[in-house]
């Protein structure tokens, strides 16, 4: 091989590796709490130093510079090389540097709030009719911002009649854009901004035939939320269909609205598969929304790789706002049943998992034979009264559809020829369920069957198909399926659905929450909460059909849709009202309230269930279904401060969140913070740890403690009985969990097991769960 052969070949190798070293990203460098009072243009100048340091050419530093974040939070998103990044970690002054990433969010009302006991006396022991609203003047003045897909103000959810001036403390702004100006906010969105720097840099410039570059909502997400957290009382509303008729009502219908639209349409993508988010547009928007004035922040966005904290844009944000004393309320995400596939599990957030309503939109399939199986649908469109052709659709799709797919009614699968006519049955799994539905109408099929897998078992979603449709549960469909297989002539009959209440048992959970144990913090107890989210009404944007799909052309004011997206801002909305009432306590007081008051039996008086009918557990409600007239009054509560979260980011392993704050000498561990709930992941003889209580109830009290042991071990409370003087007193405790020798064998080492433990004082109830598995 001559020289000039030789040198090609070296350059081949070389040209790929030069080019990954030179291949810009966006990082975000977080250097923790502002030193002091700078003006902000002296912190962006700071910021330029230090991009300068790892780029040199001053051009060059600044056109890399996409969010300068100078308020609360301190630091910057930037295009770097992975070498640059590299440079800038190793810089005394960083806390972190870290890759930015695409979070997919997961994808109000007229029942869910009456289901909660804020409107009648629904739930155990909740508070008689209004008297939760009343005490907290519907959560008049609170200031509650939404980081979501923006908004469509021209909703009725949102009007601003008879709510009266803006909060003097409000120092936020009404941004304008596409199709949105000032004029579209009032006295009840108080603001609204939109973030997509970091969008554009990593898809290119928007597409605004697929979004409003501007705070307006044309994906119907957001405007969902934020109804659902403080919409206006609004009579007379439905879904499409006239289902889940009645008046719609946000958790706190009083309170001001802040819109921080950072999530955006997924180019090449259908709006039915959810948008994106981006890490540095989230963070610019926490930082404004502290700035700004909020009291409380509802976050419905989530990932499916948990980052460490020091990673994670929601935690560091979530941080900041604490310090500021607002509370942070995160979706857990939809992932599950799979355990272990929590979002947001920061122990200064408050983690929220979806649930059912007492309220189901019937729509039984008979079949010819005369059996008769229930389903669920919010579908507009009847079938007339008669028996029709039924088939699976693996029988009736196009030769190219691999076995495996063959089932699933995904785009362009089934076969005119063979579907028309037919109601054709469809299982869950790849693929939308609405986008099934639109297949099969595609191919001409007369009606749609929607059939549960396994892992969905009986937990139904109403969607507003588009032709006669309904959804039935995992063992329905394998009944139907078996009625297929052994009859020459399957018919059928979709009856038109219809709204019922007060349907038993209730509230059961949603089989697609996230469940913990956390992955990032396993001695914390998460999701701490659960609220309703299957099947919630709330306003829908105008923008949007109901099922998002491209060939749905419907227009409609309030949608039905699921997901822990919409338990999340019910807690936001819960928030607001303790806020109005308790306006003095602190964000790990309110998250404590709502973890201990909530409530764990059905409407039965059984305990809560998964989608199955299987008893649930902690690891997928918390502390039990949220109970927000019980959590106006809790007794007592398990404070925290910031340092005391530093000091639990020290046991973590990280270190230098905050660089004012120095790690103690003698290692704690994350188990010790004073949090309301207790985990043990590994378990080796005997573990002990200490809590504090605060008495924010009756002054002269006294309370006595119980447990309910998890299987196998043992429970010591010391002291088991704590007087308190006055409000504001504090008392020390210390709980002990000892393996019991004599069932060692029968406790599982590769499992989780649950008990609780509860202070009770004949008035209040302050319970906490525990979970714990052995070494």
């Amino acid at each position: 091989m001559n020289s000039f052969s030789t040198f090609s070949f070296l350059l081949l190798l070389v040209l790929p590796l030069l080019a990954s070293c030179h291949e810009k990203q966006v990082y975000i460098a977080y250097f923790g709490e502002h030193n002091g009072e700078r003006a902000l243009h002296e912190i962006e100048e700071n910021h330029h130093s230090y991009l300068l340091s790892v780029i040199e050419n001053d051009e060059e530093a600044k056109s890399s510079l996409i969010y300068s974040y100078k308020h609360s939070i301190n630091g910057f998103a930037a295009l770097l090389t992975p070498h640059q990044a590299s440079k800038l970690s190793e810089m005394e002054e960083v806390v972190s540097v870290y890759k930015s990433e695409p979070r997919k969010y997961s994808l109000h009302t007229t029942r869910s709030w009456e289901f909660s006991g804020l409107e009648e006396s629904v739930a155990p022991n909740s508070l008689k009719k209004d008297d939760l609203l009343l005490k907290a003047k519907y959560g008049k003045n609170v200031i509650i911002g939404v980081l979501d897909s923006g908004i469509w103000p021209e909703s009725k959810s949102f009007s601003d009649e008879g709510i009266g001036p803006i909060p003097k403390s409000w120092k936020g702004i009404c941004q304008s854009g596409d199709a949105f100006n000032s004029s579209n906010c009032n006295e009840k969105i108080i603001g609204a901004r939109y973030y997509i720097k970091g969008y554009e840099q990593y898809y290119g410039p928007l597409n605004r035939t697929l979004d409003y570059r501007s705070p307006r909502d044309k994906d119907g997400h957001g405007t969902h939320t934020s109804s659902t957290a403080g919409g206006k009382n609004v009579p007379n509303v439905s879904a499409i269909g006239g289902f889940a008729s009645g008046t719609a009502s946000g958790g706190a219908p009083l309170a001001r609205l802040a819109i921080y639209k950072v999530c955006w349409a997924i180019p090449k993508v259908g709006k039915e598969d959810g948008n994106t988010c981006f890490d540095e547009d989230m963070l610019a928007a926490l930082d404004d929304a502290i700035a700004d004035g909020v009291d409380v922040i509802s976050i419905s966005i989530g990932t499916k790789e948990p980052q460490p904290f020091d990673q994670d844009s929601i935690a560091i944000g979530a941080l900041h706002a604490m310090k500021k004393n607002i509370v942070v309320s995160c979706s857990a995400g939809n992932s599950g049943p799979t355990p272990s596939t929590l979002s947001n599990t920061a122990p200064w957030i408050i983690t929220v998992g979806a649930s059912s309503v007492d309220r189901t939109f019937l729509s039984p399939v008979v079949l010819g034979n005369g059996k008769k199986y229930m389903g669920q649908t919010v579908t507009p469109y009847k079938l007339k009264k008669k028996m029709y052709p039924l088939v699976y659709a693996e029988e009736v799709i196009n030769s190219n559809v691999t076995k495996d797919l063959a089932g699933q009614c995904l785009p362009g699968s089934l076969s005119p020829e063979k579907a028309k006519g037919k109601i054709v049955i469809c299982l869950r799994g790849n693929g939308t369920r609405v986008g099934k539905g639109g297949e099969v109408k595609r191919a001409g099929g007369i009606g749609y069957i929607l059939g549960n897998s396994k892992a969905n078992g009986a937990e139904l979603a109403a969607d507003a198909h588009l032709l006669p449709a309904t959804a039935v549960d995992y063992k329905s469909a394998v009944q139907i399926l078996n009625y297929i297989k052994s009859t020459k002539a399957p018919m059928a009959y979709i009856v038109p659905g219809k709204t019922v209440l007060h349907t038993k048992p209730a509230p059961y959970m949603a089989s697609f929450t996230s469940r913990g144990p956390s992955a990032v913090a396993p001695d914390i107890l998460k999701p701490d909460i659960t609220a309703p989210g299957l099947n919630i009404l709330a306003a829908w944007s105008g923008g949007s059909s109901p099922t998002k799909l491209d060939i749905d052309n419907r227009v409609v004011e309030y949608n039905i849709i699921s997901g822990t997206s919409m338990s999340c801002p019910h807690v936001g909305g819960a928030v607001a009202l303790l806020k109005a009432i308790h306006p003095t306590w602190s964000s790990a007081a309110i998250r404590s309230a709502l973890i201990t008051s909530a409530g764990l039996q059905n409407n039965v008086g059984e305990q809560i269930t998964d989608a199955s009918g299987k008893p649930a557990d902690p690891f997928q409600f918390g502390g039990g279904h949220f109970r927000p007239s019980k959590a106006a009054d809790p007794g007592l509560v398990y404070d925290a401060s910031y340092q005391d979260y530093l000091l639990f980011l020290c046991a973590s392993g990280v270190e230098d969140l905050d660089k004012s704050f120095k790690c103690p000498k003698k290692s704690h561990s994350p188990r010790d913070l004073n949090y309301p709930s207790l985990a043990i992941p590994s378990l080796n003889g005997t573990v002990t740890v200490s809590r504090r209580l605060t008495n924010v109830g009756v002054p002269k009290s006294v309370y006595f403690a119980s447990a309910k042991p998890p299987l196998g071990f043992s429970i010591e409370i010391s002291p088991s009985i704590l007087s308190f003087k006055h409000v504001g007193s504090k008392r020390t405790f210390t709980i002990t969990v000892k393996a019991q020798s004599d069932m060692m064998g029968s406790i599982p080492r590769d499992q989780y097991v649950f008990g609780s433990y509860s202070w009770n004082d004949g008035i209040h109830n302050v319970r906490s769960p525990i979970a714990v598995k052995l070494a």
